[in-house]
């Protein structure tokens, strides 16, 4: 059975690094799971946040001899979906394993986890740019109703946060209309792997501290300069890739309507919302093994528990 190690958690708890730390440790390679860091030329306000003796080859970047796998996969002018990441992942898992490596899935966009590990029988209904057009703008509450009146039992399944998130609410619509047109989506076979889920948290506080640090060090590397350099190069507020935290609230510094002070502080309160986003999501994962970053000897006993996990590996038979 493939061995998949995960990492996962929310943003700016050190996954990233951990997952370097191990890769060199148990004959690893890392494969990110962000759906902010898939596009080329978005770099700062993504927080690709790579050492400096980084190399980058065509299809990987590599570090002291890890490959790392999952950035810079599409044009920041291209829409990017979770079926388009979950193909992507899934070869190159396959060829992670074919050298005899363990993939180690690290990042904390919870859906492109979902998809390789259990997989999504929704992710492949291709998206409905007309109902999309009629949707953008509806509150939430509009959206869900709507929802209930198409498919009951899929609103009631609905979480609180799922019913409070516009977008999430119109995917479901589009969904759900698919499968009223066309029949349900048919189950397909579960991926059977071998993973261990690591989860790295800390205190909301500390976590909302490192959220403060991280956009103030973001605009001290130049994050105003990266979109100014976007935006010169033809891409337009209005693509997928700069609905993306930080980047849309730029926007509203870019067009006049608030001062840089007032954007930045609009990008980290809506960063925190994420954070409580994520944590909401990862909370319904029992197989998270869940380590708090600011205890002691964290890094020392997730070691020891890949270590026994990896105990058991045999690359002939993955």
């Amino acid at each position: 059975m493939k061995k998949i190690l995960v990492i996962c958690g929310p943003t700016a708890t050190g996954k990233t690094a951990l997952a370097l730390s191990l890769a060199k440790k148990f004959h690893g390679e890392v494969l990110s799971a962000d759906s902010r860091q898939v596009y080329i030329g978005m770099d700062i306000g993504t927080g690709k946040d790579l050492p400096k003796n980084t190399r980058k080859f065509k299809d990987h970047y590599e570090i002291n001899g890890i490959k790392l796998w999952g950035y810079d996969l599409v044009d920041a002018r291209a829409p990017f979906s979770v079926a388009q990441y979950v193909t992507y992942a899934k070869k190159t898992v396959k060829k992670i394993v074919s050298r005899g490596h363990v993939p180690i899935l690290v990042g904390g966009t919870g859906l492109y986890i979902k998809g390789v590990i259990d997989g999504i029988e929704t992710a492949y209904i291709p998206r409905n740019i007309e109902l999309r057009k009629n949707l953008v703008g509806r509150p939430a509450a509009e959206l869900f109703e709507n929802l209930a009146q198409l498919d009951p039992i899929k609103a009631a399944s609905l979480n609180a946060s799922d019913k409070l998130n516009p977008r999430r609410l119109a995917r479901a619509i589009e969904v759900s209309q698919w499968e009223l047109n066309r029949g349900r989506i048919k189950k397909g076979k579960e991926n059977k792997f071998d993973s261990l889920f690591i989860g790295l948290t800390a205190p909301k506080e500390t976590l909302f501290a490192y959220i403060d640090k991280r956009v103030k060090a973001r605009i001290e590397k130049g994050f105003v300069k990266e979109v100014k350099r976007l935006l010169k190069g033809g891409i337009d507020w209005e693509f997928q890739s700069m609905s993306s935290l930080g980047y849309r609230q730029l926007r509203e510094y870019f067009e006049g309507r608030l001062n840089l002070a007032d954007a930045l502080d609009l990008w980290g309160r809506e960063e925190k919302k994420y954070v409580k986003r994520q944590l909401t999501w990862w909370k319904r994962d029992r197989r998270i093994n869940w380590f708090n970053v600011t205890s002691t000897k964290w890094p020392e006993k997730v070691e020891k528990m890949v270590k026994i996990w990896y105990s058991t590996y045999d690359a002939k038979k993955n």
